[in-house]
């Protein structure tokens, strides 16, 4: 018994040496980062979302986010509304597309999220038409009913138009409806007026209506990418790499213009011909200009005169730099 205490007492303390060591070792290393398993990436193709389109056909998220064996979701919630609403519940990381009027309501009511980059920019994109040729100016508009929907970039084309007219939001009957079925209630005559824009502008030019007039002069059309602020707050990383991949599609637009331009006239339904004519439209730089800063200040407030929004909120402070 003597003898197996005197080895035994060595190997005790030792091992009580190397756990002192080893427990020190782990306390001083980092902590792991945190890792996700799905992120969820809205989808809308239109009006005319090439980027969003290049990357859903190329797989560009799922290649990226795949080697951390990451699944990569594409929920089709094309209302901005609805895109607010999901990232409050959680079910939406990233929203690809989002109208600024949209991204303002929603961080005025407490929604937690922030604008990363722009998406777009396309005043000439969005369109206020009618089909009855004796309706030429927005100043024929008044008494009628325009039909569109509410809260989104095409509401405030038509509250600048009239204004610009020295209209009241009142001295027109406007009816809240999604663009296919506004476009539809007004070539049926059931409206004088509807709220259109991408592909539906040539649908309903080819079938009798005209545009009387768009965005040009009177907004700069802002629609941004914004993320859950929390999401943002845990996986940093993760959100810079989703811009290195939209950078990457940016990148992709310009080097293969006709492989593009046939994939996304496949995608919407367009002809070649029609895309070709639309993209011109489009500014896809995400670079956060402070021209964009100024034309989100100018929507809060059109949406404040207009009752749309109670609490005005600071517009930089909805704003993250990503490094």
């Amino acid at each position: 018994m003597k003898v197996i205490g005197k080895f035994l007492v060595p190997i005790l303390l030792a091992a009580m040496i190397t756990a002192g060591c080893g427990g020190q070792g782990k306390k001083d290393q980092p902590a792991a980062a945190p890792k996700a398993d799905t992120i969820n990436i809205s989808y809308v193709k239109l009006p005319l979302n090439v980027p969003s389109i290049v990357e859903k056909k190329l797989n560009l998220f799922e290649k990226e986010f795949g080697k951390d064996n990451i699944k990569v979701v594409f929920p089709e919630i094309t209302e901005g509304p609805k895109m607010t609403e999901a990232m409050a519940a959680g079910s939406l990381d990233f929203s690809n597309a989002l109208g600024g009027t949209s991204a303002i309501l929603a961080a005025s009511n407490g929604v937690k999220l922030k604008v990363i980059g722009m998406y777009s920019r396309a005043p000439k994109a969005f369109t206020l038409m009618a089909k009855d040729p004796a309706i030429k100016t927005v100043a024929d508009l008044k008494g009628k009913q325009v039909a569109g929907p509410k809260g989104t970039i095409l509401h405030q084309l038509l509250l600048a138009a009239q204004a610009k007219e020295g209209l009241k939001a009142d001295d027109v009957a406007f009816i809240n409806m999604g663009i296919p079925p506004a476009m539809t209630a007004m070539l049926n005559g059931n409206v004088e007026a509807a709220l259109i824009a991408g592909p539906a502008v040539s649908k309903a030019i080819e079938a009798g209506a005209h545009i009387v007039t768009t965005g040009e002069g009177l907004l700069d059309a802002t629609i941004v990418i914004a993320v859950r602020e929390d999401f943002l707050a845990k996986y940093p990383d993760l959100v810079k790499r989703y811009l290195n991949v939209h950078t990457a599609s940016l990148q992709y637009m310009k080097d293969h213009p006709e492989e593009i331009y046939g994939m996304t006239a496949q995608e919407t339904g367009l002809s070649l011909e029609q895309v070709k004519n639309m993209v011109g439209l489009y500014d896809f730089d995400p670079t956060i200009k402070e021209s964009d800063i100024i034309d989100l200040e100018k929507t809060q407030e059109f949406l404040k005169q207009n009752g749309m929004l109670t609490k005005p909120i600071d517009i930089r402070s909805m704003i993250a730099t990503v490094k």
